[in-house]
């Protein structure tokens, strides 16, 4: 190759620009293939994976293909997948974050999408607005003046956008009221200032770190006025979230986190949420459950100890820690969440700008003050004096007007007001909220009151600090009218003291004052001895230190154990700790409760000793309480609930026998144990123990019995079945005691009478804990709470049933269906020997026959009846209540002439119940049950019915129900019924129904139903009309075998099965054509003329009678004038017809007539033939194609026949007709033997019949 025609080599620049043009040009083509298999994919995941590729190559690889693609992406904002729209809106936002140009373009599809139908969709948007609004107002700051009209329109947007946040606040959707709260919360902090206190999250970029100090001045669209007003709005809008009285705990908690989120970084709103969660911790919503009460005050305790831990807290300490010991956090929690008091103030300092400060106090503390958070905060209070012109917010007006109104006369009147208005119980939602006092009537405490009494007041929009700044927003208002129209209350400065952690700092500073200094060095001088005097020495010690100083005593006592055991003194070492606990409560309970559960099988006997301590205290059985009075109970009954509260919740199985042992050996058993042993027993764990415990409370305590057994007896209608059937089981068990059956039955009784009244009375719902609402109307679950318990007694005392019949007969329908769905247990249990069960059936009450009924069928079932229950069923129905239903469950101990005389009245019944009487009867082949008829003789029974007892049709359906028991109707049983029915004269109407079906259900008896019509050819069937047409069924069923029956029939009768069905005569020629000549010779030639009857003579004679109809010569024939011999094929007619000239004459009005029945056979035979199945049909055809194969195998052996004279050749003829008449499949019968007879024999009896 030539120098020529080699390429040019390029410089390394020149290949990095081709490298680089290539790979766009390759990444161009990349993306394009995504979104095109992206738009033809189905599934959403293979779809967003494509997506996501996407987005990586034009978000992040080649940013300035994003604007080629960018309409590409968004028309997947219509997609049906809900995932793909949710990720066109995490695309959406990355696009604007890199590029916000195009936030124009995106705007409106952020639009749709918040609107969109799948709550997926909304809430991921809600999720990312603000972000998007971050991206909006950086935009706006940074972008060059010009192209107004597009940033009006994408600002426009956005406040569209975030004016629907106003509305969905109120969404019905949980999650998007969720979603919502979080979009406030950036939304809140880019619209609102920082201070140097801000508290600043890790990981927070510029851009999210969008403040009020970002944005200029003078800006077009960005008004800083005006946005910090919408910044406050939006903080409003979450506390009122917060108060709505029907939030849920999930938006409750969220919004918590949120406000929380903005005062740690915005403490200008510090103030409004310590406030905000002061009025939350009084008023929480009572939609709340106990459990959901239990996590919110565990979050708004968390809540409140990070707000402690901020800088800002410094002027909100006494309300945050008053507010946290309500929320049951320990002095420690407090202690070590306070805020690092010195970096603060070096904070503070540094902040400062004027030169001019207020002098600091620098007070000389001891070492116990140096120890105290508040120290520092005092004095910093001290010297910080507040504006003159500084606003009061209304909690606070409210509560200092408060605090100077409670005196003790007027808490002691308001107590008195209160208690006249207070629940009969205490409501769940107070229980669960309640945090015991534990410093009630010092200072701290009443300013803590008057504090929650001030937030309810003025949440109710009540009290004086409302009034006052609504004056003073007035009075504002009219001085500067630029004021924000919404009133926002400053944060408190007002400092209330309190105990927890310590001094404040107006105690220290009037401990100061009052400590006496030093005394100077004086001259000794003579004086005289002084008498020592402990008094004189010795200082009054704070409250607060003697606490501590008792319980470190205590304490020292607790662990002296293994000391005491040594020095045998434990027994002096448990009566100190009680006397200790019963004489000075407080923080030593706590401390002895705690000591007693670390071991409880060591520390039991102490809980006793402080049991019997307690209330020998109140019984004023100790030397200290000699000459006062009885003190309350009050004491000992925070001891033992104390006790038993903790046992009950301890999930060792031990502790049940301690709780056992605790309230039997209790001196007294109050109102608030008795209500933790309900408790107790509820636990499906702990039902039988708990049971067992009232149990012997009830044996163990006489004076107290009643009201313990009212307790068991309430709980034998328990809502859950574990209960109520333990409950009833101890009732039953106590029952049995003569000094308790009284009471137990008259409860019952008295419960049982209920029923009775209209509606439910509330007494019924006494027991229930957790009723909703009670219902005004009887409904199942209500009626059987009444039942429970007088049925469970039932078999313990049988004379209650005649009660609950009274009962039963005034009562509704409802109450009545109910009573007899549950009386199945306990009448077993009463069993049927009861001689009350057998007086009630006796006597049956008016209006309680179906309760009685329904008794008679539970003790029947699976049981043979009692003849003493049979006695009284079958005098109860032929003198009272003649119902057959009565009989029904003591069919099995009827006679067999009872039952088939009831027969015809019981399957006239419901077929569910007919169904039930069979069952009963047949038994289902259960070997020890007897039934007065067997299965034989209840189908006899039921062919024998008279009709006109019964329709036919309702027979025909309870046959049928017979033959459905295919397990007891087998074909042997079938053959002894047709047998003994065929015997019977008259033969039954639905007999050659039973053989018809019979042969349906088991094909292989047809040698027995050819016997049954041989044997009924005798019985000349053809005079029972019915019978006659079931027998022609049945050999047009069973053809070409009944072929030998049918040329049995006289001829008559053959031309009569001829005429009702013609298909029959060609195959029965047929057949009769195949036979040998000396077998023809064997058939009447009467049968032969009816067989070889030509149609077209049969036609010839039908015109020729309508000839003679036509004619003019009609001579009337009278009865008298006809002188006929009998003939059983001819009929006298009441037709005219001519009189007698000859025998011709008679013969041709007897075609005439032969030929009418003809006609009106044929027509019977196309309707007949319309009505045949296609089964059937096709069953017939089958037949014919075996009729001709067999008269072609025939006449092949008649050619041979005629090759050969042999008289074998027609010994074997003879033998394949009778093989046609006898089939191999023929069931054979012993006692039902085919007829023999010969031909010959038969051919010589027609012989001698007389010819008519």
């Amino acid at each position: 190759m030539s120098a020529e025609s080699q390429p040019t080599p390029l410089s390394t620049a020149a290949q990095f620009f081709m490298d680089e043009e290539e790979g766009s040009t390759s990444t161009y083509d990349r993306v394009v293939e995504l979104v095109n298999q992206a738009t033809l994919m189905q599934k959403d995941v293979q779809k967003i994976g494509n997506l996501r590729q996407v987005q990586e190559l034009i978000v992040h690889k080649e940013p300035g293909l994003l604007d080629n693609f960018l309409e590409e992406m968004l028309a997947f904002q219509s997609d049906k997948g809900n995932e793909v729209r949710k990720f066109i809106v995490s695309f959406i936002e990355e696009a604007c974050k890199k590029e916000p140009d195009l936030l124009g373009k995106c705007m409106p599809c952020l639009q749709v999408l918040l609107q969109d139908e799948n709550v997926n969709v909304q809430k991921k948007t809600i999720l990312v607005l603000p972000n998007i609004y971050r991206t909006i107002v950086w935009w706006l700051i940074k972008s060059k003046p010009g192209n107004d009209e597009e940033k009006s329109f994408v600002w426009e947007s956005m406040k569209a956008m975030k004016n629907k946040m106003y509305e969905l606040i109120d969404s019905e959707n949980d999650g998007i009221r969720t979603h919502v709260v979080k979009f406030f919360e950036g939304y809140v902090l880019a619209l609102s200032r920082k201070t140097s206190e801000s508290e600043v999250p890790k990981g927070m970029t510029p851009e999210k770190a969008l403040t009020l100090d970002d944005i200029p001045n003078e800006h077009k669209f960005l008004k800083l006025k005006r946005l910090e007003e919408e910044g406050a709005k939006g903080f409003d809008i979450m506390l009122r979230f917060q108060a709505s009285p029907h939030i849920s705990s999930i938006n409750l908690m969220t919004v918590m986190g949120s406000i929380t989120t903005i005062a740690k970084q915005r403490p200008d709103y510090f103030s409004k949420v310590v406030q905000a969660f002061e009025a939350l911790q009084v008023n929480l919503p009572p939609t709340l459950a106990k459990s959901q009460v239990s996590s919110v005050r565990k979050n708004l305790k968390m809540h409140m100890l990070s707000l402690l831990r901020h800088p800002a807290s410094q002027d909100y300490i006494p309300q945050i820690t008053t507010l946290l010991t309500d929320l049951g956090a320990t002095n420690s929690e407090v202690m070590k969440s306070m805020p690092k008091i010195d970096e603060s103030r070096k904070r503070k300092a540094e902040e400062a700008s004027a030169p001019a400060k207020k002098a600091k106090v620098e007070i000389e503390q001891e070492e116990d003050y140096l120890t105290t958070p508040f120290v520092e905060r005092g004095t910093t209070s001290v010297i910080k004096q507040k504006p003159a012109d500084l606003q009061h917010t209304a909690i606070d007006i409210t509560s200092n007007d408060l605090y100077e109104r409670l005196t003790p006369h007027n808490v002691a009147d308001l107590v008195l007001i209160s208690m006249v208005m207070l629940p009969e119980t205490m409501p769940a939602h107070f229980q669960s909220t309640y945090t015991p006092i534990a410093a009630a009537g010092t200072e701290a405490q009443k300013k803590h009151m008057a504090r929650l009494l001030a937030t309810q007041l003025t949440t109710a929009g009540m009290g004086k600090g409302i009034r006052e700044v609504q004056k003073q927003q007035s009075d504002t208002s009219k001085e500067d009218g630029s004021a924000s129209p919404e009133y926002q209350p400053t944060s408190p400065k007002q400092t209330i003291q309190t105990v927890v952690g310590g001094l404040t700092a107006q105690e220290i500073e009037d401990h100061i004052i009052s400590r006496p200094s030093m005394p100077a060095p004086m001259l000794p001088v003579k004086r005289g001895i002084k008498i020592f005097k402990l008094g004189a020495i010795t200082q009054p010690l704070d409250r607060d230190r003697l606490d501590n100083m008792t319980a470190s005593a205590f304490k020292r006592i607790l662990k002296a154990e293994k000391n005491a055991a040594k020095g045998n003194a434990l027994q002096a070492r448990t009566k100190l700790l009680a006397s200790l606990t019963s004489q000075f409560g407080g923080e030593l309970k706590n401390l002895l409760q705690e000591y007693i559960f670390e071991d409880l099988r060591t520390h039991s006997d102490l809980a006793f000793a402080w049991l019997y301590q307690e209330y020998a205290n109140c019984q004023g059985f100790c030397a200290s309480s000699l000459g006062n009075e009885r003190l309350s109970m009050a004491s000992y009954d925070e001891c033992l609930t104390r006790l038993l509260s903790g046992l009950m919740e301890r999930p060792e199985h031990p502790t049940q026998g301690l709780f056992h042992r605790l309230l039997l050996e209790a001196p007294a058993i109050t109102d608030n144990a008795l209500e933790i042993l309900r408790r107790f027993f509820v636990d499906e764990s702990k039902v039988v123990g708990g049971m067992n415990t009232l149990k012997d409370l009830i044996l163990t305590r006489p004076e107290h019995r009643l009201r313990f057994l009212g307790i068991l007896l309430e709980s034998c209608s328990h809502e859950k079945p574990e209960v109520r059937g333990v409950a009833i089981r101890v009732t039953k068990k106590l029952y049995e005691n003569e000094n308790l059956c009284g009471p137990i039955e008259k409860y019952a009784q008295r419960t049982l009478k209920l029923l009775l009244d209209p509606k439910p009375p509330p007494e019924i719902f006494g027991n229930l804990r957790n009723k909703e609402f009670i219902p005004d109307a009887w409904t199942e679950d209500v009626i059987k709470m009444c039942l429970y318990l007088y049925l469970g007694l039932l078999p313990c005392n049988h004379k209650l049933i005649h009660e609950l019949a009274v009962i039963y007969t005034g009562a509704i329908a409802d109450i009545k269906r109910t009573i007899l769905r549950t009386l199945e247990t306990p009448v077993k249990g009463m069993g049927m020997q009861s001689p009350e069960l057998l007086t009630l059936v006796e006597s049956c009450p008016k209006g309680a026959e179906t309760l009685v009924t329904r008794v008679i069928h539970i003790l029947t079932d699976k049981a043979t009846p009692s003849p003493e229950l049979v006695e009284r069923v079958r005098d109860l129905y032929h003198k009272r209540v003649p119902d057959v239903r009565f009989l029904i469950p003591v069919l099995n101990g009827l006679t067999k002439s009872e039952v088939i005389a009831a027969l015809s009245k019981l399957i006239k019944l419901n077929p569910i119940v007919v169904k039930e009487v069979f069952n009963r009867l047949l038994g289902h082949g259960d070997a020890a049950y007897n039934s007065p008829l067997s299965p034989v003789e209840l189908l006899i029974a039921l062919h024998n019915i008279d009709p006109t007892k019964c329709d036919m049709k309702t027979i025909i359906k309870a046959t049928n129900l017979c033959f459905s028991e295919k397990n007891i109707y087998t074909q042997e049983v079938l053959a002894v019924v047709m047998k003994t029915l065929m015997e019977q004269t008259p033969i039954p109407t639905l007999f050659m129904r039973t053989v018809l079906q019979s042969l349906s259900m088991y094909p292989r008896i047809i040698g027995f139903v050819l016997n049954i019509l041989q044997r009924l050819i005798t019985k000349q069937v053809w005079k029972q009309k019915k019978v006659w047409e079931g027998f022609i069924r049945c050999c047009q069923r069973t053809k070409p075998q009944s072929f030998a029956v049918m040329l049995q029939l006289p001829a008559p009768q053959l031309k009569s099965v001829f005429d009702t069905c013609p298909e029959l005569r060609e195959p029965l020629l047929d057949h009769v054509n195949t036979f040998t000549a000396h077998q023809k010779a064997c058939i009447p030639r009467t049968i032969m003329n009816v067989l070889e009857k030509d149609p077209e003579e049969e036609k010839r004679k039908q015109e020729e009678k309508r000839n003679i109809e036509e004619g003019q010569n009609f001579i009337m024939l009278q009865p008298h004038q006809i002188k006929l011999e009998k003939s059983d094929s001819f009929e006298p007619s009441s037709q005219f017809m001519p009189p007698p000239k000859d025998v011709t004459e008679i013969r041709t009005v007897q075609v005439l007539n032969d030929g009418n029945r003809n006609m009106d056979g044929d027509r019977q035979r196309q309707e007949a033939e319309k009505q045949r199945s296609s089964e059937e049909i096709q069953q017939d055809d089958d037949r014919r194609k075996r009729d001709d194969d067999r008269r072609k195998e025939d006449e092949r052996r008649k050619r041979d026949e005629k090759r050969s004279t042999d008289p074998r050749r027609v010994k074997s003829d003879r033998d394949v007709m009778m093989r046609d008449v006898s089939p191999e499949n023929t069931l054979a019968i012993a006692e039902e033997p085919m007829d023999t007879t010969d031909s010959s024999s038969r051919r010589e009896s027609r012989r001698d019949r007389p010819r008519h």
